[in-house]
């Protein structure tokens, strides 16, 4: 048996029984009245069930292929030399096929962020450095966009402030789609450019920055928020310079009074689609916070290599005149800034996925 095989030891393989007969009981529970009923219970189920349902089916799958190999080893004393070849071929296939399911089951059974599936909402900000910054944080959404395009995501601009020169002050993004979360989280934090701005008439490089914050996206049955706890005001949409976009009072700003939140949403002509958004990007930002403050109670969380995740952290280093990409938390350092900007993500965010697990993998 290969190693792959073996990391699959009697407790993992108990985790593929126990997923199993788990699936059973939420199917079960999803048809019973009471759970139809709950929209809640329903979706939680309905989440867990989808990570389940692919334990299961490579698990019967592993579990098959190994019955298939005792069969065929047994073949091996046949005195037949045909039966014996092929008996020695099908083995050395099924040898290869139970290495590749239990390679997969040792990733689905990995500890993984209840949040990975979830999509995103992304809030980019022009930092230090004036107008430069605000051009850092425009090219910094086109290379998130193209990275979204690239894996079919879908994306929607939620609200967004433009600066002079075609720089952005802040633009906040829904970026929807399967593991949107597991790849965008590693994102959030201070970025850092360094290069020749466009204004800049000797040639000088300039340091400024952009912060990006990647939230997992929250849904009603997440975060519950009374209407009491709201104050919605409208107003009149404005563009750059101040002048009026439309003619109704569909710009909207939401107040979370508890927690002094503000948000406000204008790119829809409609006030109620204005609204919408910004209970969005509030409720992810309530629940961001909430997971936040869970989080910093567990006081013996492990800290993995790429860092804590604090918005403050410099993570990355963007320098043009070299063509470097530098992210500080791994030590990774690519020559290939060009392609990156352009939306080619992958090859910074697997090395940052793969720091990101426990040096030892599944104990």
């Amino acid at each position: 048996m290969s190693m792959v095989a073996e990391g699959l030891n009697a407790g993992f393989r108990s985790r593929i029984v126990d997923a199993e007969a788990r699936l059973e009981e939420i199917g079960r529970l999803m048809s019973s009245p009471d759970v139809v009923t709950d929209s809640r219970q329903l979706q939680q189920l309905g989440r867990e069930q989808a990570t389940l349902t692919p334990i299961v089916e490579r698990g019967r799958a592993f579990f098959e292929v190994e019955r298939r190999i005792d069969d065929n080893r047994a073949l091996l004393d046949d005195t037949d030399d045909e039966m014996r070849a092929l008996a020695e071929e099908e083995l050395r296939d099924l040898d290869e096929k139970r290495d590749t399911l239990a390679a997969e089951l040792l990733e689905l059974l990995r500890p993984h962020d209840p949040n990975d599936e979830r999509d995103v909402i992304m809030e980019i900000r022009a930092g230090t450095g004036g107008d430069e910054a605000a051009l850092f944080a425009a090219d910094l959404l086109r290379m998130y966009l193209r990275y979204a395009e690239a894996r079919r995501w879908k994306t929607e601009i939620i609200s967004g402030s433009e600066s002079g020169l075609g720089g952005l002050r802040e633009s906040i993004v829904e970026i929807a789609g399967r593991g949107a979360y597991s790849r965008l989280k590693f994102e959030s934090g201070v970025h850092r450019v360094q290069r020749v701005p466009v204004t800049e008439a000797s040639g000088r490089i300039h340091t400024s920055t952009a912060t990006v914050a990647v939230l997992p996206e929250a849904e009603e049955i997440d975060i519950q928020i009374a209407e009491d706890e709201l104050r919605v005001d409208v107003y009149r949409s404005t563009g750059h310079g101040g002048q009026s976009v439309n003619t109704t009072d569909s710009a909207v700003r939401i107040t979370h009074l508890p927690s002094g939140m503000v948000v406000t949403c204008q790119d829809e002509k409609s006030q109620l689609k204005n609204k919408n958004k910004a209970m969005a990007v509030l409720r992810s930002r309530l629940f961001d916070l909430q997971q936040r403050e869970q989080h910093n109670q567990v006081a013996e969380m492990r800290r993995s290599q790429v860092g804590t995740g604090e918005r403050a952290e410099k993570i990355r280093t963007y320098n043009y005149r070299e063509n470097r990409l530098t992210d500080h938390r791994i030590g990774l350092t690519l020559y290939s800034l060009d392609v990156i900007m352009q939306g080619q993500l992958d090859m910074v965010i697997d090395p940052l996925v793969m720091a990101s697990r426990d040096d030892g993998g599944l104990q």
